[in-house]
């Protein structure tokens, strides 16, 4: 019996869609049932819907309010909600693009 495989992507910034967008595709390709996670860290909806849609990729699945404050406080708050994601999504692997607090709080969840 095949395994059905779950791959979520977490990225937290605009330029982020580049590299997620081409893991989007192949795993459209593969069928493998594949999630974005993005904690607008940037939040400016209004941009990133451009790259969701010049990208041809979809919106996110998991889609965080955008969180104001220091950088720990961001960093916290990502890690609290992509917890409860990977809790409800159960995925069997995570990628985490980018070099943003998003970045780091998913890499060590």
């Amino acid at each position: 019996m095949t395994k059905h495989i779950k791959i979520l992507i977490a990225c937290g910034a605009r330029p982020n869609f580049m590299k997620v967008a081409p893991i989007v595709r192949e795993a459209k390709q593969r069928n493998i049932d594949c999630r974005i996670f993005y904690s607008n860290q940037h939040y400016d909806t209004e941009l990133s819907s451009v790259f969701f849609a010049d990208l041809g990729i979809p919106f996110p699945d998991f889609y965080m309010t955008p969180t104001k404050g220091s950088h720990a406080e961001q960093t916290a708050k990502v890690m609290i909600d992509f917890e409860k994601v990977c809790s409800q999504y159960c995925p069997d692997l995570v990628i985490v693009v980018g070099d943003v607090n998003t970045t780091l709080a998913c890499a060590i969840k």
